[in-house]
This record gives structure tokens, C-alpha cells and sequence, in this order.
């Protein structure tokens, strides 16, 4: 028989609402505890990298007084800040009530002298610094396989009136920073900080971005020393194609579909297209490879240079701006790579892996680059340096001292499961001690982490 409504409620079971929170009583008397203590591994990596000794020389011209906090350390703090998920420099609060673990770190408005007292030589000293600490990571074993240079703009925006805004091409207003990544390792090796309606393409500023690259990268200067950099066609301009020339690195840049490469492309006969590959070395479906150097005029650029073109299948909701009566999608590069005509398949690959600079370029936005705090450029470039140094501690944790799932989270979830877990500092003798909650399901990585970064060598002396 049907029940109305109102019976058919009468008769269904009555779940006790849960009430746990009003169950748990809530002080704030806890002694020894600490939160974020995950973040210490990041400040001993730093420490033992020689970073810290090595911003402390840097910054050591501006110390007034020797009772007074090394500039160096508030540097490295607020590095580490920056990494913990801190966007200004008040974040500093959260490393200073954790004082047991990150010592004693410096007042908001001491942090903000110190900012004040970097001027451009200091940058440069800023900058020589992580270059240290970067040639004792690669030493402990963090060197990366290959160096290829990934060369990006970004665009970040400004929410208030700050020197050196500007408007943007997207109808922002804020700043447009170049970038330089290596590939294979995620690290953060240059930046140029640049206004909002900077070009893409502006030779001066990649050469510039370059030449800071080059100088993060030990022993750059060695002909021997195979480096490639690698840009969008933002990069594709004759002076920065020279200067890579001139410094003996390769270079491998997106090409404009111009009207006469667009008619070179018809030109080809299906017998020159090749299969595309993957990154195993199997058959990239539905797409293919080929060489435009002779059907091209290449004479303004550097001898030797190669045009290689890639005809794929569009996937659905690609905008498409040339296409043959076949429905493909193309885009040229421009190389200087000296390779076999077979091998162009594995030259379009490499440069194909450019786009996974945009995935190193958000997690950066997510390490303190999204947010320039300050209204002065000269302390927005000290920030964007900063943010920078703190990306590449994640790269070299991930590296040296990170295991499993840990050492491929990107900063969101290590931070979650790494750097935010709370732990209790008891002393016992003359030993300091951070235990981890047992519980903690990331707990037992964390400690292994600890471990490995207490054998790594001590990064070298100045």
C-alpha cells in the first residue's frame, strides 16, 4: 500500500546528527609545537647548498652592525617563505613563530630594509650567489642530463599603480617578464622583469635573459658544453639567432607561417613527410615531419640553419590559420641542430617539448612570481629573483632529498603534504628533536627526505 509523505518521514530511521566539533576543546597552551616544519627541509637545503653563506657574502657590504641580522639569512628566509606559499613579505610571520626549528628570523620592517638596501650591484650578488649554491647542487648529483634553455613571457598583472606597469596586449595592465628554464630539471635559471606592453620578441631582452642563463650554468664557458636554446617564435628574430651563434649554443626557434613557407608547404610531395615521433620513439598518430631548408630562403640567417615543418591532424577545437585541403594544422621551427635529414622526426620532437615550459612558468606563479608586492621596480625585481631561487630549491629537493609521489608534486601538493605537516620540537640532553605525527600518511617520506639531506656534502666554501 502507498504511504503519504508524511508517514513514509515518520517511518524512516533517525540518523544522530554528528556534533564532533562541538566535542573537541580548543586551547592555545601547547608547548614544543611547531607548524609547517616540513619547510625546515628547505631551509637546510639551502644552508648545506651554500646558499645562505653565499647570500650572506653577497649582502655582507650592507650589514651595519654585527649584532644585527644577517641580510644574507633574511634573504634566505624569505626565499623560503616564498616556497611555503608566502606572496609578501609579511608571510615572514609564519617562519617567526617557529622559531625553534628557523631560529631567529627577522621583523616584517627589518626585511623591508633589507630589500631597500639591495641595489644593482647587490643583484648581481644575488644573482652570483645562486649560481654557488645551483654548482653544489649539481655536484650532490642534481646536474640535469641535457641543457636545453626554454625561453617564455608571461604575463603577471599589477592591481594598483606600481613603477613599470603597464598595459598589456590582452587589455591587463601589470608586467610582462621574460623567462629561462631548463627543461629537463625545471630550474629557474634567469628572469628579466619587464613592462606590460614589452614586445615577444625583443632580441636585447632574450640576449640579455641568455646571458643570465649562461651564468647559472657551471661551466658554460666550455666549448665542449652542449647548450640549446629554445623559444617560441617570440625568439625568431636575426639578432638573437646570431647571438647564439656567437656564444656556440644551438637554437631552435618557432618560424612564422610567412606566404612563401605557407606555398613551400604545398610545394612538398607526399613522399618527403615522415612520421612524427614520441618521446619513447613510437609513432606520434596522425601526424608527420618534413624540411623546408632548400625550398626556403634562409640567407639572413646564420649559415647552416634548417627550417623543419610538422603536419598534424587538428584535434577538435583547434584554431586553425592554414590549412590544405586535408584539414592539417602546421607549424615550422628554424634550428641550427646539425643532424642526418633522417632525424628530423627526433629534432621536431625536441622542439615539440617547448610547450612544457608553461607548466614550469605556473608552478613559478605559484612560488611567489604571480604576486610583485612592492611599488618600486628595483624591489620587484629583487622579488622576482627571489621567487626564482625559492623554485629552484623545489627542483633540487625533488632531486636530492624527495622520493615517490613527493618528487613529482608540483608546489600546491607538496606544500599540503610535505611542507605544512605540524611536528613537536623536544629537547633531550644537548639533542633537538622535531617529531613528526606518526600518523601523518606522508610522515616516514618526510624523514627519509631528512636523511638524504643530511649525507649530501656540504656545498663548497667561498
Amino acid at each position: 500500500m502507498l504511504k503519504s509523505h508524511s508517514q513514509a518521514k515518520e517511518d524512516t530511521p533517525k540518523v544522530k546528527a554528528k556534533t564532533l566539533g562541538a566535542k573537541v576543546e580548543v586551547t592555545a597552551d601547547g608547548e614544543g609545537l611547531v607548524s609547517h616544519a616540513g619547510a625546515f627541509l628547505l631551509s637546510e637545503l639551502a644552508d648545506r647548498l651554500g646558499l645562505t653563506k653565499a647570500l650572506s657574502a653577497a649582502m655582507a657590504p650592507t650589514r651595519e652592525r654585527r649584532s644585527a641580522h644577517d641580510p644574507g639569512v633574511v634573504l634566505r628566509d624569505l626565499i623560503v617563505a616564498i616556497a611555503d606559499g608566502g606572496d609578501c613579505v609579511s608571510d615572514l610571520g609564519v617562519l617567526r613563530g617557529q622559531e625553534a626549528l628557523f631560529g631567529a628570523v627577522a621583523s616584517e620592517s627589518t626585511a623591508h630594509r633589507v630589500i631597500k638596501s639591495v641595489d644593482a650591484d647587490r643583484l648581481e650578488a644575488i644573482r652570483a650567489a645562486r649560481a654557488i649554491a645551483r654548482a653544489a647542487a649539481w655536484e650532490a648529483g642534481a646536474r640535469p642530463s641535457e641543457l636545453i634553455i626554454d625561453f617564455d613571457a608571461t604575463l603577471l598583472s599589477a592591481h594598483s599603480e606600481k613603477e613599470g606597469a603597464k598595459g598589456n596586449y590582452k587589455g591587463g595592465f601589470g608586467f610582462h617578464p621574460l623567462l629561462g628554464y631548463l627543461d629537463s630539471s625545471s630550474e629557474a635559471l634567469a628572469g628579466l622583469l619587464r613592462p606590460g606592453n614589452a614586445g615577444s620578441n625583443t632580441a636585447a631582452d632574450h640576449f640579455s635573459v641568455l646571458g643570465r642563463a649562461l651564468e647559472q650554468i657551471p661551466g658554460a664557458g666550455d666549448p665542449e658544453l652542449e647548450i640549446i636554446a629554445r623559444a617560441d617564435a617570440g625568439g625568431a628574430t636575426h639578432a638573437f639567432t646570431a647571438d647564439c651563434r656567437e656564444a656556440k649554443i644551438d637554437f631552435s626557434v618557432g618560424y612564422e607561417l610567412s606566404p612563401s613557407v605557407r606555398a613551400a608547404i604545398l610545394e612538398l610531395a607526399e613522399s618527403a613527410w615522415q612520421e612524427a615521433i614520441e618521446a619513447g620513439g613510437e609513432i606520434r598518430e596522425g601526424a608527420w615531419v618534413s624540411e623546408l631548408t632548400e625550398l626556403a630562403d634562409l640567407s639572413s640567417w646564420p649559415e647552416g640553419s634548417r627550417l623543419i615543418v610538422r603536419r598534424e591532424r587538428a584535434h577538435p577545437g583547434a584554431q586553425m590559420s592554414f590549412t590544405d585541403h586535408d584539414g592539417h594544422r602546421f607549424t615550422c621551427f628554424l634550428t641550427d641542430t646539425d643532424e642526418e635529414t633522417d632525424q628530423i622526426a627526433a629534432l621536431e620532437l625536441r622542439h615539440r617539448r617547448r610547450a612544457r615550459v608553461e607548466d614550469s612558468i605556473r608552478c613559478g606563479k605559484d612560488t611567489g612570481m604571480r604576486n610583485l608586492p612592492f611599488h618600486d621596480i628595483g624591489d620587484n625585481e629583487l622579488w622576482l629573483e627571489l621567487s626564482l631561487a625559492a623554485q629552484d630549491l623545489f627542483a633540487w629537493a625533488k632531486v636530492l632529498v624527495l622520493d615517490g609521489e613527493l618528487a613529482l608534486a608540483e608546489p600546491k601538493r607538496l606544500r599540503q603534504r610535505a611542507l605544512h605537516v605540524a611536528g613537536r620540537v623536544v629537547r633531550s640532553g644537548r639533542r633537538t628533536i622535531l617529531r613528526l605525527p606518526r600518523s601523518w600518511p606522508w610522515a616516514e617520506a618526510l624523514l627519509a627526505a631528512f636523511e638524504r639531506l643530511r649525507a649530501l656534502p656540504v656545498g663548497a666554501p667561498l
